[in-house]
C-alpha cells in the first residue's frame, strides 16, 4: 500500500513541505506567546499529547497502524524520547528568551552537529568538502552567539536563552544519529508514534515542579500547539513519499522568512545584522552538505522524514 502512495511528484512534495515549514513556524510563535504563561514542561506536554490522535487518524488512513505500534527495539524509542524531549523543551525554553528568528537561525545547526556526531559515533568519513562545510556552519553559530555570550551587551536571559537553543539544536543532532539507526529495524510510523507518547509522559512529569491552570481560551490554544504539530509532520513525512531528500532540504530555509513575518507582525521582533550574517554562514555550510551527499548518494530522506523540527 505503500508503494501506490509513492511517486515522484516534485511540485506536490515542495508544497507539502513549504506548508509543514510555516505550521512549525506558526506554532513555535504560539509557543513564545504562551510562554509568558505558562513553563515550558507543562506546554510540552500539550505539544505532544494532542499530536497523538491526529497521527493515529493518519495511521489508519494509510493502513499502517499496526506497523505504527510495532517496535523491535523498545529501548532505543525511548531514549529518543529522552532526546527529543530534552530537545523540545530546551527549545520552548528559548523561545520564551529570545527573538523568534534567532531561535530559528540557531537551529539551523543541527547539520552542521550531525555530521560531527556521524564522524564521532558512527565512522562516517568526512573528507575536505564536508570538513570545509563544518568549519563554515560552526563559524556562523560562533557569530550568531557572541553577542549572546559575551562579544557585546550580555543580558542573563539572553544568554540562557541562547545556551537552550543551542543545546537543542545538538541534542536533535543526537536524535538524528539516534534515528538513523532505529530506521533500519523499525518502521518510521513507529518512531512519530512512541515519540509522542514518551514526550507526553515525560513531560507529564514537569508537573511536580508546577503548572500553571489554564483558563478554557487558553487551553484550546494549548492544545493548538499539538494539533498544529502533528499535522505539521504529517505534511513533512508525506512530502518525502513524493519528492527526494536532497531536493526538499533547501526548502528548509523558507523557516528564516516565516520567521521574520512573523517575528515582526506578532512580536514586534526584528534580526540583527549580526544574526542574519550568521545564519547565512551556518545555511551555507548545510548547502554545501547537502551538495556533497547529493554526489556522495547518500539518501536520508528516511531519516529527515522524523526529524524535523518539532518545537
Amino acid at each position: 500500500m505503500a508503494t501506490s502512495l509513492t511517486s515522484h511528484r516534485p511540485v506536490l512534495a515542495v508544497v507539502l513541505k513549504l506548508s509543514a515549514l510555516f505550521l512549525f513556524t506558526s506554532m513555535s510563535a504560539l509557543v513564545k506567546a504562551l510562554s509568558e504563561d505558562f513553563p515550558p514542561g507543562e506546554m510540552v506536554f500539550f505539544r505532544s499529547l494532542f499530536a497523538i490522535p491526529v497521527i493515529v487518524l493518519w495511521l489508519i488512513s494509510r493502513g499502517e497502524l499496526a506497523q505504527g505500534f510495532v517496535v523491535r527495539k523498545p529501548m532505543g524509542h525511548f531514549w529518543r524520547g529522552v532526546l527529543g524531549t530534552t530537545a523540545m523543551g530546551l527549545t520552548f525554553t528559548g523561545l520564551s528568551l529570545l527573538p523568534l528568528p534567532e531561535v530559528t537561525a540557531i537551529g539551523y545547526a543541527t547539520p552542521i552537529f550531525t555530521l560531527i556526531l556521524a564522524a564521532l559515533m558512527l565512522g562516517e568519513r568526512i573528507r575536505l568538502i564536508r570538513i570545509g562545510a563544518v568549519a563554515v556552519g560552526l563559524l556562523g553559530v560562533l557569530i550568531m552567539l557572541w553577542p549572546r555570550l559575551g562579544g557585546g551587551q550580555m543580558e542573563t536571559a539572553a544568554t540562557i536563552g541562547a545556551l537552550c537553543v543551542l543545546g537543542a539544536t545538538i541534542a536533535r543532532a543526537f536524535v538524528q544519529i539516534h534515528i538513523r539507526q532505529l530506521v533500519q529495524v523499525d518502521h518510521p510510523a513507529a518512531i512519530v508514534f512512541y515519540f509522542s507518547l514518551t514526550a507526553t509522559l515525560l513531560s507529564g512529569l514537569t508537573v511536580f515542579f508546577g503548572w500553571t491552570v489554564p483558563t478554557w481560551q487558553q487551553a484550546a490554544l494549548l492544545i493548538t500547539t499539538g494539533l498544529v504539530g502533528g499535522v505539521a509532520q504529517i505534511l513533512v513525512t508525506s512530502s518525502y513519499r513524493f519528492g527526494q531528500a536532497s531536493m526538499l532540504a533547501p526548502y528548509d530555509y523558507t523557516t528564516m522568512l516565516f520567521a521574520i513575518v512573523i517575528g515582526y507582525v506578532w512580536f514586534d521582533e526584528l534580526p540583527t545584522l549580526v544574526m542574519l550574517a550568521g545564519a547565512a554562514l551556518v545555511i551555507a555550510g548545510n548547502v554545501l552538505v547537502i551538495w556533497r551527499e547529493r554526489q556522495l548518494g547518500l539518501e536520508r530522506g528516511k531519516v529527515r522524514s522524523v526529524t524535523d523540527p518539532k518545537a
